[in-house]
Parts: structure tokens; C-alpha cells; sequence
């Protein structure tokens, strides 16, 4: 096959794939997930960038932004809604140096930005994603 031929998953294949992996996640989180958006971008914002002090946008792969649950009173009025960014650039580049299912590589980033979202530990995420 011709390079010309290959062409990088765009923004709406990765939106495709994040649909199909958000409607089956774990049931540890997917009871939980009814109200956070998925946005995908190409990168991070650059205030994104400032604020986590990338040296490079390729350094995130995903991010949460909103209130976690953990933080959040039952008089808590949410100003934005709870989102969840796929950053496709970033992805694509540890998909290309993982080998990895481009699926499995969104599932993991989906599933850690919703643990983030509950407030899990890593371990948890990782526990809940190899159970899952």
C-alpha cells in the first residue's frame, strides 16, 4: 500500500470511536457518565498548555475539565458543563509508538478522564480498566 493511501483517523472517525467506547464502558463507570460531554481536538487550547506546563501539546492525551464528584455539594450550581477533551494528535502519536488498538488507546484515555471526573486513584482506573 501506497503512503498516499494512509490516511490519519480524523476528528469525527475519533468522535465515532469514543461514542462506541463511552456506550461500552466498565458498569464500575458507565451508569455515572450521562452528563459529560466529549469534545475532541486536535490539541490542547494553549491555556491548557500554560496551565499545565506542557513543554510540548503532544503531552496530553486527554483532560478533564469540570467539578469532580468528589468535590461537588448538593447545592453546587455547575457554571460550564463537565467535558471530557480527546486530544487526536497526541493520541495518534502513542497509538503509532504503542501498537495498541486505536479503540483500547481511546478506551484508556476515556476511562482515566472519568476517574479523574469521580475522583479515583490511578490504581483504581487501572483496576477497573483490566476488569473491565
Amino acid at each position: 500500500m501506497s503512503m498516499d493511501a494512509i490516511r490519519p483517523p480524523t476528528l469525527e472517525d475519533f468522535e465515532a470511536v469514543a461514542r462506541v467506547e463511552l456506550a461500552n464502558l466498565p458498569d464500575e463507570l458507565a451508569g455515572h457518565v450521562t452528563d459529560i460531554v466529549i469534545r475532541i481536538a486536535d490539541f490542547p487550547d494553549p491555556e491548557v498548555e500554560r496551565e499545565f506546563d506542557l513543554e510540548s501539546p503532544f503531552d496530553l492525551l486527554g483532560l478533564y475539565q469540570g467539578v469532580s464528584l468528589d468535590r461537588k455539594s448538593v447545592s453546587h450550581a455547575p457554571q460550564d458543563l463537565d467535558m471530557i477533551f480527546l486530544y487526536r494528535r497526541p493520541i495518534l502519536d502513542y497509538w503509532s509508538e504503542s501498537g495498541d488498538d486505536l479503540a483500547a488507546v481511546i478506551r484508556h484515555v476515556l476511562i482515566h478522564e472519568i476517574g479523574h471526573h469521580f475522583g479515583l486513584s490511578d490504581a483504581d482506573m487501572d483496576r477497573i480498566e483490566r476488569d473491565g
